[in-house]
This record gives structure tokens, sequence and C-alpha cells, in this order.
């Protein structure tokens, strides 16, 4: 987990966001590989493994088996014109992180509940959780849902952590958008919202 990353996390629990504090046991370069996130509100404990943090096991889902889309049409569609910040890739849409560092620099990417072949790296987190991103409110300049967590529970969470005026990409077509998100476009097996403001 990229180190500067943990000040944006949320405990996942029901209650108002909180800053989390970082215990560390390992560390490589700005990389935590090992080390403990205590939430002050609730008094729960989540343990960073392999660089990976643990809010929750993963939900059971199955992959969609359609593609993933061309990494520069999700760029075009989350429309981000500087760098900095982060964008959350949830599910198979973590597949998407290496091929978009190369249009977003400076962008860091939170992937929740990433596949297997999914590491770590200097422009990506892995993070797992059960029911939310683990995120505070209104951080994220970007989202993109894999179709797998096209649910109201998941696209509630887009909307919840990204910014205002940002952007949430949707790898389905088949789904409406979340209070507080105006659907944009659609096509090629996807939709683009805005937050608004």
């Amino acid at each position: 987990m990229f180190i500067e990353l943990a000040e944006y996390l949320r405990c996942p629990n029901n209650h108002e966001d909180v800053y989390l504090v970082l215990a560390t046991g390992a560390m490589k370069g700005r990389a935590i590989r090992y080390g403990t996130l205590g939430c002050p509100a609730c008094r729960a404990e989540f343990l960073v493994v392999q660089q990976t943090v643990k809010f929750g096991a993963p939900p059971p889902v199955t992959a969609p088996s359609t593609p993933l889309p061309p990494p520069d049409a999700v760029n075009a569609l989350l429309a981000l014109d500087s760098p900095g910040g982060y964008v959350s890739l949830v599910g198979s849409a973590t597949g998407l992180a290496q091929d978009l560092a190369g249009y977003m620099r400076g962008v860091h990417f939170v992937c929740v509940n990433a596949a297997q072949e999914i590491t770590p790296s200097i422009t990506r987190s892995l993070t797992e959780s059960t029911a939310t991103i683990p995120l505070r409110s209104a951080v994220a300049r970007g989202v993109v849902l894999g179709g797998e967590y096209a649910l109201p529970g998941w696209l509630a969470e887009a909307a919840r952590v990204v910014l205002r005026g940002q952007r949430v990409v949707v790898l389905t077509e088949t789904v409406s958008a979340p209070d507080g998100v105006r659907r944009l476009a659609s096509g090629r097996g996807m939709w683009v919202g805005q937050k608004d403001g």
C-alpha cells in the first residue's frame, strides 16, 4: 500500500469518516508491506499483508465474460486533464490499472478486490473489502466499476467516494446511475456518469 494513501482510507463500519491510525511493520520505499490500520471511532483493526489492505473478504461475484474495454476509451470517459490524485478501480476493472497508468501520469490507482494476477506497484495499491470502496467520502477523481460490481450498494459507494463534478464509469450498460450521479453517455458495453455538484 502506498503510504500517502493511508490518510484517504476509511473504515468500512457504519459511522462518520475518521482518519485511520497507521502502524507500519515493514516498508519498501514508499510502500507499506505489512502493518495495521486502526479506527479510532469503532476500534476495528485492519491488516496490511503483502502490501494489500484487508478491510474484509471480497464478496462472491462472477467475473464478466466480456473483455475489458480499451484503456484509451476509459481514459477519455474519465476526462482527467491534470496529474495527481486517486482513481478507484473495482473488481475486473483493476485489469485496466497498468494501461491507464500510461495515460494518467501522477494518478494513483486504488484497486479494490483485484484479480490474483494484479500486483501492487508504484502506481497502484490493493485493498480487499466486502461491501465498500474503502475511501473517505468525496476524495476520488474517478471510479471504474467492473460489470460484476454494478450492483446498488457498489454503485452507491462509487457515488459516495467520487468528487463532485468527477466521473464514474461502469463496465456494463444494463444498470441505472445511482442517486447523485447523472448518466452522460453509454455504448461499447459501458456507461459514464458525472457526480452532480
